[in-house]
């Protein structure tokens, strides 16, 4: 059975399809290099999209939104969609994985990958595991300790087992 943020993404992809998005009323939107100066000259980054990390960052959408929460990046078109609440009150440590961790995903769909493939649960999803692997590997290249990363890794949408699943697949991937 489909999970809960499956049935969420496609209804926030259904509105899309409206001539005007309610979603997106007072909606900023902006290029991701001109909000996130230099980000194109980070090694991570440079990592996941090499010679075209310029080029794809200054392409890529990005849509500040008044709704709370945190950062996804859109089914459609691949756009990243981010909380104005949480980039303003969001710990800047955190913020800064979760765009690497969002950025990984904008790769994956380039490569065509289903985001939001409703045959896993959210932790169990071959694209969710690797975005987390990648910014658990930077967060260990930033110096945080492995209680630190578990504590960054931990959301409210999961329960303790699928936490423990998330952190089983993404140690298992990255030793």
């Amino acid at each position: 059975m489909p999970s809960l943020d499956y049935y969420l993404f496609r209804i926030m992809r259904l509105l899309n399809y409206l001539p005007l998005n309610p979603l997106s009323i007072c909606n900023k939107k902006t290029t991701f290099l001109a909000y996130f100066k230099d980000f194109d000259k980070v090694a991570t980054v440079r990592a996941l999209f090499g010679d075209q990390t310029t080029q794809v960052l200054s392409k890529l959408k990005v849509e500040l939104n008044w709704l709370n929460g945190y950062m996804y990046v859109d089914g459609n078109d691949g756009h990243l969609v981010i909380s104005k609440t949480y980039l303003h009150n969001g710990d800047r440590t955190e913020i800064y994985l979760d765009l690497i961790h969002e950025l990984c995903h904008v790769k994956q769909f380039m490569e065509g990958k289903e985001l939001f493939d409703p045959r896993y649960a959210y932790v169990d999803r071959p694209t969710e595991i690797e975005a987390y692997r990648y910014c658990t590997k930077e967060a260990r290249r930033l110096g945080f300790s492995e209680e630190r990363i578990q504590s960054y890794l931990r959301t409210e949408w999961m329960s303790d087992q699928d936490f423990e699943r998330l952190l089983k697949a993404v140690t298992q991937s990255n030793p």
